[in-house]
């Protein structure tokens, strides 16, 4: 019986992309590189600064400038966190929906927490979640499926009494680690080289509001 949810945050619950892909932007006209268009770099933005400077200036993280880019990208991100990000249309309904029905749910990312808090934060989520978990709360982030059984242990439920929305393949490797089933944010940013229904999945879901009829499925 499923009790609680948990979602990812960035293409899953919020489309981050947009702060993100302007942060780079700024990192890449700084060495005199052109601006890329947001539907570049939305497949990247889930897989955060690594996959968003791979992209912008085809590097690999063993470069060794790659670094240097990433605290500068993280820098300029952090002053401008959430100019144009916004909830995905149909969160707010969705999360409404859980709220009225008193379904606990929470948010595990891979985002470190000195972006998660602020911007979870300003988007007013922060009083509602019942759980919040980063990149850095755990010292073995998603893929590994440790954030998500401590997540379970702070709702003080079962990994299996929970279910896993996320857009990324590390999404649902985690939660096929941790026992939970997962569903695959078909909306999100879906940036993996394996297509998402290669992923372990146990759904996809085209609209935040297709959640409900899950959860009722799987009590």
């Amino acid at each position: 019986m499923i009790k609680g949810i948990l979602f990812d945050l960035d293409g899953t619950l919020a489309d981050t992309a947009p702060d993100l892909g302007r942060a780079l932007n700024i990192l890449l006209e700084k060495y005199g590189n052109s601006p890329l268009p947001i539907e570049r770099l939305r497949p990247r933005a889930s897989q955060g600064a690594r996959g968003l400077i791979e992209e912008g200036f085809n590097i690999t993280s063993s470069d060794p400038f790659f670094e240097e880019l990433r605290e500068q990208f993280l820098n300029i991100y952090e002053s401008n966190l959430c100019l144009n990000t916004t909830l995905f249309p149909g969160v707010s309904e969705l999360l409404n929906y859980l709220d009225l029905h008193h379904i606990p749910w929470g948010i595990v990312t891979n985002k470190f927490e000195r972006f998660t808090n602020p911007l979870v934060d300003l988007l007013g989520l922060a009083q509602r979640s019942s759980c919040i978990i980063s990149g850095d709360t755990f010292q073995r982030p998603k893929p590994y499926p440790d954030p998500l059984i401590g997540a379970a242990q702070l709702l003080q439920l079962l990994p299996q009494e929970l279910v896993y929305v996320g857009d990324d393949e590390r999404d649902m490797l985690a939660a096929q680690a941790a026992q939970m089933p997962g569903i695959i944010a078909g909306y999100g940013y879906l940036g993996s080289t394996t297509p998402p229904s290669e992923w372990p999945h146990h759904a996809i879901i085209e609209q935040p509001e297709e959640l409900i009829r899950y959860i009722h499925y799987l009590q």
